[in-house]
């Protein structure tokens, strides 16, 4: 016989540690907090939806282990925006005398950018707390974890909030759950960032001075638009893409334009290239590394290094492995009302995939929350989501490229209009861009709209109308744009996919 178990081992003991910990777990949860829902995670499709929510008479609790707003407001969109403004306000200065003003003395203080930076971060994140305590929206502050099923809750769901502070966890009981945690930068297997010479996104927005040069891994929007930016700061600006073009997902058209337009500025750009990272080496203050181009081995040296390849959600460490929540390629998988496996949990944002959008996410928090108090929503139609690259010249697109159109098996047409032959691209001095509108030939139906040029972040809501109202390109043609506007690109290129415009030259 082998020896008797002791007080502590066998398996009677370790059922009786089961049933004390799940014993405590049912009497803390006993006296939890109900709520009709808990959001994991304040970004903009959590806060958001919670405010949603709470408008169609919810009690709501959202849990946020940083600060509300999340990636987009901290670290993502607002933040880059403002540094890209910077930017933009500097070229414009620097080429003042194209305007007859002449000013002496133009420099970049890059603390006072960060500074400001940061004062449109914290202005815009004490209005997200505003709307929240307005709305009657309870903030959980620390990580939330979901637990599985209990004698108190028959479903899992159940989040248990461990607090910055220590102490004991607080136990939330929500009837719906909705999991929008978000992503991370994405990082190349066996590249070592270390936030100083080789970094992501995150660590760059927190720079406290421009580099003389940088090398940025991944030329797709994020990796554009750092290209963008610090080339007008006055940094010396290497890409590296792996695929054939920069851009890779937005009309080759656009792709090539810009292109042309970064290499205009003497932004390298190294396509087709892939970057070995077991070659990189940090020596003196700077970094050198190999990438395979073809068959040949290039070369590369700089300050420092971007790596920008993406994003990852943030899908570990919050308890799904306590449900039935299934994980496909990393994402969580949901059906058209963002509904994972288990009904009463939904998911929104970067952790579904697909576009990786803080507007995307938003609407998907809409979509998910309606859906639960019974509203029967659209479904998100991808379609009908813009996109867009905040560079100099931005880039505005929405629907299908004209490559993904004939691999669809559409018969398509193309109307083309330079931004140079509109007198207020003109008067902004600002002449480099087109837009590109693809129509159905058989049914006149508007497949996609793509802009690259001033301003075209803000011009392709106007597309986005049209999508979603199955205008045609005669419809669009017919709407009266102002003059001198920019907007006029649009009724010019609307009449040329017939080849009627009227300024074409």
């Amino acid at each position: 016989m082998g020896d008797p178990a002791g007080p502590s081992e066998g398996p009677l003991a370790s059922d009786g540690k089961t049933r004390r910990r799940n014993t405590r777990r049912e009497s803390r949860e006993s006296m939890a907090e109900q709520y009709d829902l808990v959001v994991l995670g304040a970004g903009p499709g959590g806060y958001v939806a919670a405010i949603r929510a709470a408008q169609l008479g919810m009690k709501v609790a959202v849990v946020e282990k940083e600060k509300v707003g999340g990636v987009c407001l901290h670290k993502g969109c607002i933040p880059t925006k403002s540094l890209l403004r910077s930017a933009e306000v500097y070229h414009e200065m620097k080429h003042g005398e194209d305007y007859g003003i002449t000013a002496e003395g133009v420099r970049v203080d890059f603390s006072r950018v960060q500074k400001r930076k940061e004062k449109v971060v914290e202005q815009l994140h004490r209005g997200v707390r505003h709307l929240l305590k307005k709305n009657g929206v309870t903030v959980v502050e620390g990580t939330g974890r979901i637990l599985g099923p209990s004698i108190f809750s028959p479903q899992a769901g159940t989040v248990s909030v461990e607090k910055k502070e220590g102490g004991e966890a607080e136990m939330l009981v929500p009837r719906y759950l909705l999991i929008a945690t978000g992503s991370r930068p994405r990082s190349l297997p066996g590249l070592e960032v270390d936030g100083r010479y080789v970094m992501n996104s995150d660590h760059a927005l927190q720079m406290e001075e421009l580099p003389r040069s940088i090398i940025i891994v991944g030329g797709g929007v994020i990796g554009i638009e750092w290209a963008s930016m610090l080339n007008d700061f006055g940094v010396d600006v290497t890409v590296v893409e792996f695929a054939d073009r920069i851009l890779p997902f937005e009309d080759p058209d656009v792709s090539r334009e810009m292109t042309r337009l970064l290499k205009k500025r003497k932004v390298k750009i190294l396509t087709k290239a892939r970057v070995l990272p077991e070659s990189v080496r940090i020596e003196g203050n700077g970094v050198t590394l190999k990438a395979e181009k073809g068959n040949e081995t290039v070369e590369l040296e700089a300050e420092r290094v971007l790596v920008s390849v993406g994003r990852q959600a943030n899908v570990e460490g919050i308890g799904l492995e306590n449900t039935s929540v299934k994980v496909e390629n990393g994402f969580i998988r949901v059906n058209e009302m963002m509904q994972t496996a288990e009904s009463h949990i939904y998911a929104i944002g970067d952790v579904v995939g697909g576009y990786q959008l803080a507007h995307v996410a938003s609407h998907e928090g809409l979509v998910a929350v309606e859906h639960m108090a019974g509203r029967n929503p659209s479904p998100l139609n991808p379609l009908l989501i813009p996109r867009c690259t905040y560079s100099r010249p931005e880039i505005g697109s929405i629907g299908l490229t004209e490559e993904e159109a004939k691999r669809q098996g559409y018969s398509v047409k193309i109307g083309k209009f330079p931004f140079r032959a509109t007198g207020k691209s003109l008067v902004f001095g600002e002449t480099d861009g087109f837009i590109k509108i693809i129509a159905d030939k058989k049914t006149e139906d508007l497949l996609g709209v793509h802009i690259i040029g001033p301003h075209a972040t803000d011009l392709i809501s106007e597309a986005g109308l049209a999508k979603l109202l199955d205008a045609t390109p005669w419809e669009i043609s017919h709407t009266i744009h102002p003059h001198p506007t920019l907007s006029e690109v649009f009724g010019e290129a609307a009449l040329a996919v017939e080849g009627e415009a009227i300024h074409a030259g």
